[in-house]
């Protein structure tokens, strides 16, 4: 693991999380049945999804009291609800009359009361039973003694987060170092423009396995040689004792191969849009990374991009990956955020559902903003739910997620094998060893 004890000099102008330093991994086996076995997924329910903060929506789709959003995940689903104070509350879907789902839709909406459908019981915004049908016929009048069972909720970057713990540990503790990472990022005004979901035939812990390594880039993703420098000798890994982690790359032509400084088209197209000459990079084309810098801090304001001005040097040009224990993987870029999550299916540890989210801040003067499925406009976007199968029949073969889930199927298959006993690693990989090293932490009580 690279730390800033270990770093080569040309990683010095990434700063350091003090917390980088401190865990290792053991070793513990990445065996098969982690990805296939009813057991193992119901031992991670029990010990890890049951405790753990889950991201639930957006701030921004709560504008006004009586807002609410839902939020499935296996077997349950939990109502997300502005107050009239302007605070968030989660909710299991439940009443606890008969245990009928109260609401039933994936998009959200508005209620003055949340009314049970089966026999009319009405809870209010704050979860208290307000009415019954029939309260006389009671024995003792339910009103003002339930209320529908709470969640702890809060917020931070924009997001809503919940979890099934009465006793989860605070959620900026949970959070920690990711929200001074991204502290440069006004999150909670970045707007969502793309919002997919996908059902993919693979384990959940695929993602995290993928977003945890670059070592993948060259033989899933060729097309981003001319300018992302996938190599190890050049990219920041780190690990934080709470199981987050932190990878970064440098915007430049790869130092993987032997032509690492000449332009290519590509990167010769990144350097022309900031107004610099990719003639005079040929030869050094990684240094035109600096210059690319050094353009944004001067150009940026001035064609809207004003939020460069609260950016680091590196923030200009490179991009990051923050896997965020368990299953949230945020990719930043100057441009904006990609924001992968991943879920287990309800029933069967060999399907998930996989949703890609991307945010961006507002630029001045636009309205709208480029995406993996061309210009979107500069507003909250429509859900979108996908089969993977037609997904990758619509798209073109060049999308970087078709690639990733691509291997991910294929991989399943082959993680089955009697072949199949443990991963065999390089340095760079270690996250990937660490990430379930942490799972079999909550599974075995050490967390």
């Amino acid at each position: 693991m690279a730390t800033i004890l270990d770093r080569p000099e040309d990683k010095q102008d990434y700063p350091s999380h003090p917390d980088a330093e401190l865990p290792r991994a053991r070793g513990d086996a990445i065996t098969g049945d982690r990805y296939y076995s009813k057991e193992f997924a119901e031992r991670e329910w029990q010990h890890m999804w049951k405790r753990i903060w889950h991201v639930g929506g957006r701030t921004a789709q709560l504008e006004e009291p009586g807002d609410f959003i839902t939020h499935q995940f296996k077997d349950e689903s939990v109502m997300m609800v502005k107050q009239h104070d302007g605070s968030i509350k989660a909710f299991f879907n439940v009443c606890l009359h008969r245990g009928n789902q109260l609401v039933n839709t994936r998009e959200g909406g508005v209620m003055s009361h949340f009314t049970c459908p089966y026999h009319n019981w009405k809870w209010g915004l704050d979860g208290e039973l307000d009415e019954v049908q029939d309260p006389e016929d009671f024995d003792v009048n339910p009103c003002g003694k339930l209320k529908l069972k709470e969640l702890p909720c809060g917020t931070w970057g924009g997001f809503i987060w919940f979890s099934f713990d009465p006793d989860a540990k605070p959620l900026m503790e949970y959070l920690h170092p990711i929200p001074d990472l991204l502290k440069n990022r006004d999150l909670d005004n970045w707007v969502r423009v793309v919002n997919r979901r996908l059902r993919v035939n693979t384990n959940w812990k695929f993602a995290s396995d993928n977003f945890n390594e670059s070592y993948h880039i060259p033989a899933v993703h060729p097309q981003f040689e001319p300018m992302i420098d996938d190599h190890y000798s050049t990219t920041v890994f780190e690990m934080y004792p709470s199981g987050h982690n932190r990878m970064i790359e440098k915007l430049q032509p790869s130092s993987r191969y032997e032509d690492a400084q000449q332009v290519k088209p590509l990167w010769a197209e990144v350097l022309k849009e900031w107004d610099i000459d990719p003639a005079d990079y040929e030869g050094r084309a990684q240094e035109g990374r600096l210059a690319l810098q050094e353009a944004r801090r001067r150009l940026g304001p001035g064609r809207g991009y004003t939020y460069f001005d609260n950016f680091s040097d590196w923030e200009l040009t490179d991009q990051f990956h923050h896997t965020m224990f368990p299953n949230v993987t945020i990719t930043g870029t100057p441009e904006g955020l990609h924001f992968f999550r991943t879920q287990p299916d309800a029933e069967d540890p060999n399907w998930s559902t996989f949703d890609y989210w991307y945010m961006v801040p507002k630029v001045e003067g636009a309205d709208e903003v480029a995406t993996l499925y061309g210009m979107r406009p500069y507003e909250e976007a429509p859900y979108e739910d996908d089969d993977y199968a037609e997904y990758e029949a619509s798209i073109a073969q060049g999308d970087f997620l078709i690639q990733d889930l691509s291997i991910a199927v294929t991989q399943q298959n082959g993680l089955k094998s009697m072949a199949w006993e443990d991963a065999w690693l390089s340095r760079q990989e270690t996250r990937v060893r660490r990430f379930h090293e942490v799972i079999n932490d909550y599974i075995e009580g050490r967390r």
